[in-house]
């Protein structure tokens, strides 16, 4: 299932955005926005990754040995 989502950007983030589905390879300016933010998805779950590795580093993590530890 999708949803609409409708966006303003000014008229030269527009004219980048079209710069960048022509060179990008993108079919739409739809697939371009969902790629980026598949890339931003993808930088937070990195940004969560390290702050995991940051505290079990300074032993504040703890090791899970089952799905049931997760609660």
């Amino acid at each position: 299932m999708r949803s609409i989502v409708n966006i303003s950007l000014p008229v030269e983030l527009d004219k980048e955005v079209s710069i960048a589905v022509k060179k990008g390879g993108y079919a739409t300016k739809s697939e371009f926005f969902r790629d980026l933010l598949r890339d931003w998805k993808e930088r937070q779950l990195l940004k969560e990754l390290e702050q995991s590795r940051k505290e079990f580093k300074n032993k504040k993590g703890r090791v899970l040995r089952s799905l049931r530890d997760l609660r």
